[in-house]
């Protein structure tokens, strides 16, 4: 996800006067700044082939957008109790949409699954999510908005090579320049890849000679299950399942074989039985107190579509309603309150401070930071569920910047 930058500071960067543009059209950019960032992409261009021509029509007229600017704060899964998050994505409305569509889809849905091995629920929980079936139309200017980021250093060098892959897209004429169109962020189509995903797993799927991921649906879907497949989805493997634990259960267990959770006494929510093979994280995503879950690394791989914990459950649960499988049962703590986006950075520098492996500083807590989390929980007595509180914080001394 994207690292925050204050309004004001992204202001500046873009050269845009704070508070004067909300709308598209009442910017005011520093025209011979952008002009410059131009003059210095130029060569990156034409070193992956771009040719002058492609070039100065995707930019011209173009201006950075004061829009983006706002978007950049809007991360939906910090800060919302979890349980509210992921009953909000995994709606009835979405649900019942999302079997209408497995119908009317069904010969293209199989094929893609035996071709990837991915399991066709999850594919049409993350088309679901991302723009409702294909039903969310996408109305920014990818070219714009990339060149906004980019040109503000935002997660430098992300956006800049993000850009430069849109406009190879645009050279190897896969859409027009006026048809370009995605989110904020410069995600495109149905899928939304960034033009680096599209480059590496979009897939001409109904065989026309065209990757289209925007009105295609057949390479909607297989360009979905190609992404999955090559980032190590396991076919026949379940994402997880809701369990739970005995009341003498120590919570210092984070990783095990079903057969050794099994012999913990952790159970499945719903009665059935732990497979015989393959490992499993156990994770709690608001605390001890909550639902837990046996998580695989299919998992995982879905985090990689959108490194997310509640995004990634949000798909898991939404997937399970869809192919008739019950809601999660146990109850979501009242009182879930999910660290914001700042406060997690916050931990994050405060472990490492303390020695502790910390990938990045984005905020986002993996599976081996909840490990790191547990064993401080240990050292202060605290229950060792690997969940990140502002309790914890303050044991710690860990404060917002």
């Amino acid at each position: 996800m994207l690292r925050h930058l204050s309004v004001l500071t992204l202001a500046i960067a873009l050269g845009i006067l704070p508070g004067r543009a909300a709308a598209e059209g009442s910017s005011r950019p520093d025209k011979p700044n952008f002009n410059f960032f131009l003059q210095a992409l130029w060569p990156e261009a034409e070193a992956r082939g771009i040719a002058r021509a492609t070039f100065d029509a995707a930019f011209a007229g173009l201006v950075p957008d004061a829009r983006v600017i706002s978007a950049t704060r809007g991360q939906p899964e910090y800060g919302k109790p979890i349980g509210a998050y992921i009953n909000s994505v995994a709606s009835q409305a979405r649900i019942e949409a999302g079997i209408r569509k497995a119908s009317q889809w069904a010969e293209a849905l199989a094929a893609v699954e035996q071709k990837f091995g991915v399991d066709r629920w999850i594919i049409l929980s993350i088309w679901g999510i991302e723009t409702s079936y294909g039903g969310d139309k996408d109305r920014w200017d990818v070219i714009r908005s990339l060149a906004t980021l980019a040109k503000a250093r935002y997660r430098e060098p992300y956006f800049r090579n993000e850009l430069l892959a849109a406009l190879v897209i645009l050279q190897q004429g896969h859409i027009s320049r006026d048809r370009m169109l995605g989110s904020w962020a410069g995600a495109m189509g149905q899928p939304q890849f960034m033009p680096s995903s599209f480059m590496d797993y979009a897939v001409d799927f109904s065989g026309d000679g065209r990757r289209d991921i925007w009105t295609n649906v057949p390479d909607v879907l297989a360009s979905m299950a190609n992404y999955f497949r090559q980032q190590g989805w396991r076919p026949g493997s379940a994402w997880g399942f809701e369990v739970a634990v005995p009341k003498d259960f120590d919570y210092r267990s984070s990783r095990a074989s079903f057969q050794d959770w099994a012999k913990l006494g952790v159970r499945r929510a719903d009665g059935g039985a732990l497979p015989d093979t393959g490992d499993a994280i156990l994770f709690f995503p608001s605390g001890a107190s909550g639902p837990a879950f046996l998580v695989t690394e299919n998992f995982v791989v879905i985090k990689r579509y959108n490194n997310s914990d509640a995004y990634a459950l949000a798909v898991a649960q939404l997937a399970d309603r869809m192919r008739g499988l019950s809601p999660i049962r146990a109850a979501w703590p009242r009182d879930d309150r999910q660290l914001s986006r700042e406060q997690r950075i916050a931990l994050q520098r405060k472990l490492a401070e303390l020695g502790y492996h910390v990938r990045d500083f984005d905020g986002r807590i993996d599976f081996d930071l909840r490990d790191s989390i547990r064993d401080v929980q240990v050292k202060f007595g605290m229950l060792a569920d690997g969940h990140p509180t502002t309790a914890l914080m303050d044991r710690l001394g860990a404060r917002t910047r």
